[in-house]
């Protein structure tokens, strides 16, 4: 999901560098919506993993 956000950023300086505007603002905001939900994602994750514990079998 992270390789997504790179790949926006690099499209929005791309496209800020050729001039296009409208085009490096979205992938920007796509960009950060992205991003976001990578970190929201890994944050429940870690809570559900700290939640759920270790097994200790053996």
């Amino acid at each position: 999901m992270l390789g997504w956000v790179v790949t926006f950023l690099v499209i929005a300086l791309i496209a800020g560098i050729l001039g296009f505007g409208g085009v490096a603002g979205a992938s920007i905001e796509i960009a950060k919506i992205i991003f976001f939900i990578a970190v929201v994602l890994f944050l429940v994750s870690a809570v559900v993993g700290l939640a759920r514990g270790r097994s200790t079998r053996i």
